[in-house]
């Protein structure tokens, strides 16, 4: 039997009954009965900081731009020279 034969063989039965098993431990693990507390945690995590609704794009201000920051100091004003 050459490689192919023997690969595929493999693939029809045993890599698919594997991934099969593999699918209803995800379903399994997903649906278990103390996950719904979890996943109501994480569903409303991304309102946890929401005080107010977001601005109108009109109302935002821009960015500030990184060049208009303050530079970092050089070497010769850290040491206090």
């Amino acid at each position: 039997m050459d490689m192919y034969s023997l690969m595929r063989e493999f693939a029809d039965s045993w890599a698919l009954l594997a991934l099969f098993v593999i699918f209803l431990g995800v379903l399994a693990w997903a649906f278990r009965p103390g996950s719904r507390a979890v996943h109501d945690d994480i569903a409303q995590s991304i309102f946890r900081n929401d005080l107010k609704p977001a601005p109108d794009a009109a109302q935002e201000k821009p960015a500030p731009d990184v060049a208009q920051e303050k530079p970092a100091p050089d070497a010769a004003q850290r040491k206090g020279a």
